[in-house]
């Protein structure tokens, strides 16, 4: 099969031809459809997230349809369409398994971070840990939902019920749960790089009331905010602007250093949070979610031997909305 392999933090990703893997008895076969490109890959690419088991084929939004299934899966067929996110296995018996936070398992494993993702025309994934796509979704459009989408929807759930709600960085995951916000009439005020018109004029036609440059005062507190920018100076920002017992949500796996501030700027039970991974009850219920509302994706497809070409754009901010690798015939 033909993929795109990382071999060292910093070097573009190499184009190879790889073995097709067989499938163990709990897992299935897949060939790749479409697989978006998400900032975590970016990251995993520069070297910025340490840990990754190279050499790497990156990507962890992956669509694909079913080739062969392992001898002890149940319930799922080949032909079958399933989409593939992060969160690639965990143990099931630690005490954060047990307890409904298998997203903070100290054995959990990653797509396209401890196992090889989705920029490949096939992959290997865990039966239970792969997800039925809604009817209706292009292959395309559907990619984005498995992080940019999962990872926005477990931020949303974290800010509480918010009224009022500051999003940071308006890029694939923003552009997703903005219309899951406004689904659930929240009012949304968007916070963009200085000078980025196109992303703040995206914001305005997604249900932004107001859309301006992080370094930019809202014109009402916030109740709550998003961070999916990694720059870590927005926290502070971002906790200047929620009111009283507002909460602060970091939604990134990857952040720069958060600066020192005054406490008067937390004070008031004022909350910061991260968000890490996400568990397969976040899958199921935001895919169930998905098409009622509906989210619509804004996509920007690359073939497979553009994987490089995706990752700087997403780098420099060249386009609004998703980065996705399309496989489709």
């Amino acid at each position: 099969m033909h993929a795109m392999v990382l071999h060292a933090p910093g070097a573009p990703l190499r184009s190879e031809s790889l073995p097709v893997a067989e499938p163990g008895p709990e897992q299935l076969l897949l060939r790749i459809r479409a697989c978006g490109v998400c900032r975590t890959d970016l990251h995993i690419a520069l070297g910025e997230l340490p840990g990754a088991r190279l050499p790497l084929v990156l990507g962890h939004q992956i669509v694909g349809v079913v080739e062969a299934v392992g001898s002890a899966v149940r319930g799922v067929e080949v032909g079958d369409r399933v989409g593939v996110p992060w969160l690639g296995h965990t143990c099931g018996s630690c005490r954060y398994c047990t307890s409904g936070r298998e997203n903070l398992c100290d054995a959990a494993e990653f797509t396209g971070f401890h196992r090889h993702g989705g920029f490949a025309e096939h992959t290997v994934a865990d039966a239970a840990y792969c997800f039925p796509i809604p009817e209706g979704l292009g292959d395309v459009e559907a990619a984005p939902l498995l992080c940019a989408g999962l990872i926005g929807y477990r931020s949303l759930r974290l800010a509480g019920d918010a009224e009022r709600l500051g999003i940071y960085g308006f890029g694939a995951a923003a552009h997703i749960v903005a219309q899951v916000a406004r689904h659930q009439g929240r009012r949304l005020f968007a916070f963009t790089r200085p000078g980025d018109d196109a992303a703040q004029d995206f914001a305005r036609r997604l249900g932004a009331e107001w859309a301006g440059s992080s370094s930019e005062t809202a014109p009402t507190e916030l109740d709550a905010a998003i961070v999916f920018a990694s720059a870590g100076e927005l926290v502070p920002a971002a906790l200047r602007a929620v009111a009283k017992g507002g909460t602060v949500v970091c939604g990134g796996i990857h952040m720069s250093d958060i600066p020192s501030f005054p406490y008067s700027a937390l004070w008031g039970e004022r909350v910061v949070r991260s968000v890490a991974n996400l568990t397969r009850r976040d899958a199921t219920e935001f895919l169930e979610l998905a098409p009622r509302i509906p989210v619509i994706t804004e996509v920007n497809a690359y073939p497979l031997g553009r994987a490089n070409e995706a990752l700087e754009d997403l780098q420099h901010g060249r386009f609004t909305g998703s980065a996705v690798i399309s496989l489709e015939e």
